[in-house]
C-alpha cells in the first residue's frame, strides 16, 4: 500500500505532516497545530482522518486536536505517556520502544526528552517494498522517516524548556544513531538561521558553508528545507557534533554535557 507524505506549512514557521494511505483513503496527521490547513488538505484528498500523532504538548502542535476529533470522532490520538492530561483527546500513552501502525507501516516510538519532559518521536524504518506510484512528493517507507517535533531541527535543536542538557544530549545521540539516509521531518523552518549560527561555531567547515549557500538559495525561492537528511545533519549540525574537536575547541571543553550546555546557551543568545 502507498502512503504519501504531505508537508503543511502553518503559522510563521510550523510544519504539520499528513500521511495519506492512497488505497484506503485514510490519513494520519503529525502535530496539527491549526485546523483549517489540515482540513483543507483532507478535503482535497478526499481522505478520512484516523490518527493524530503528537510529539509533545505545546499549543502549536496540538491546537487542532479538538476540532479534528469533532470532525473525525473515530480518530485515535497518540502521545507520550508523560504528557497525560496535556494533549487534548489523547487515548494512547506511548513509551520508548512502543510500536504504532498507520496502514501497513510500523513506527517505533523514541522517548527523547529535553525540549519537554515528555517529548517523543515516531520513526518509520525503510521498507523493502516495490516502488509504487505516489501522488505526493514523498512516499513513506522509501527510506527511513523520523517525525521528531521540536527536538532535532535542520542544523539545530530545540530549546530546553523542561529538560536538562544531559537529557537532550542523550536524546540527540539516540537520533543520530539512526541510519544516515533517514529523512528528518522536524516541525519548524529554522534551517537558515540555524546555519548562520553554526558558521560561528565551525567557520572552517566547508560542508557547512556549502549547505548554507544551498539553503539560502532555497529560502530565497521560498522553498522548504524540510525534510533534511540525517547524514547532512551529522556533518553540519553543531548539536550533533559535540564530540568533534572543532566544536569542542569553539566551546572550550571536551566534556560532552558541558560542551552541549555551552553550545545551547550561545544559541539561546544568538
Amino acid at each position: 500500500m502507498t502512503v504519501a507524505i504531505y508537508r503543511i506549512p502553518a503559522f510563521e514557521t510550523n510544519y504539520f505532516f499528513l500521511l495519506h494511505d492512497v488505497q484506503r483513503q485514510t490519513a494520519a496527521i503529525v502535530d496539527p497545530g491549526e485546523f483549517s490547513p489540515v482540513q483543507g488538505l483532507l478535503n482535497r484528498l478526499g481522505a478520512r482522518l484516523t490518527a493524530i500523532f503528537n510529539t509533545h504538548h505545546h499549543s502549536d502542535h496540538i491546537g487542532a486536536n479538538t476540532a479534528l476529533l469533532q470532525q473525525y470522532p473515530e480518530a485515535i490520538v497518540y502521545g507520550g505517556v508523560h504528557d497525560r492530561g496535556r494533549i487534548p483527546g489523547q487515548q494512547m500513552f506511548l513509551q520508548e520502544g512502543d510500536e504504532v501502525w498507520f496502514g501497513d507501516y510500523r513506527a517505533t516510538v523514541l522517548f527523547i526528552p529535553g525540549h519537554t519532559r515528555a517529548h517523543i518521536a515516531y520513526y518509520f524504518p525503510a521498507q523493502n517494498s516495490p516502488k509504487a506510484e505516489c501522488p505526493g512528493e514523498y512516499t513513506l517507507g522509501s527510506q527511513g522517516d523520523l517525525f521528531c517535533g521540536d527536538t532535532l531541527f535542520g542544523a539545530g535543536c530545540g530549546r530546553l524548556f523542561e529538560g536538562t542538557p544531559a537529557e537532550m544530549l542523550d536524546s540527540l545521540d539516540k537520533l543520530r544513531s539512526l541510519p544516515e539516509d533517514t529523512r528528518i521531518w522536524c516541525a519548524h523552518e529554522y534551517t537558515l538561521g540555524n546555519l548562520e549560527f553554526a558558521l560561528t561555531i565551525e567557520p572552517q567547515n566547508t560542508t557547512l558553508h556549502d549547505r548554507y549557500i544551498q539553503v539560502k538559495d532555497q529560502r530565497d525561492r521560498q522553498e522548504a528545507t524540510i525534510p533534511s537528511l540525517l547524514a547532512i545533519e551529522k556533518q553540519t549540525n553543531p548539536f550533533l557534533r559535540w564530540d568533534e574537536r572543532s566544536v569542542q575547541e569553539s566551546m572550550g571543553s571536551e566534556e560532552p554535557v558541558k560542551t552541549f550546555r555551552r553550545l545551547r546557551g550561545k544559541k539561546d543568545l544568538f
